[in-house]
C-alpha cells in the first residue's frame, strides 16, 4: 500500500459568538451557541461520475473502511483578527 497525504485548509467567516475550546486530548473544537460543538473533519464523498452530484455514503461499512485507512488527522483552528 502507498501513502497519501491530504491537507485540508478552510477559511470561513463565522459568527462572533463562536469560540475555540481545548479538548481533554489537547485538540481544539469550536463551541457554538446553545452548547453545541463543531469539529471540522474529513467526510468522504462519492459519485459514480466526477461531473455529477457528490454525496456521502449511507453504507456505514464503506464509510468505516475509508476512515480505517486514515492513520492520523490534524485540524488547526485560528481566529484572524485585524
Amino acid at each position: 500500500m502507498k501513502k497519501l497525504n491530504v491537507t485540508i485548509k478552510l477559511q470561513m467567516s463565522v459568527p462572533d459568538d463562536w469560540e475555540l475550546v481545548q479538548t481533554s486530548e489537547g485538540g481544539q473544537v469550536l463551541k457554538l451557541p446553545n452548547n453545541q460543538y463543531l469539529d471540522m473533519a474529513i467526510e468522504p464523498l462519492f459519485a459514480s461520475d466526477p461531473e455529477e452530484t457528490w454525496s456521502s455514503t449511507e453504507d456505514n461499512d464503506t464509510l468505516n473502511d475509508i476512515l480505517d485507512l486514515v492513520e492520523s488527522e490534524e485540524v488547526a483552528y485560528e481566529f484572524v483578527t485585524h
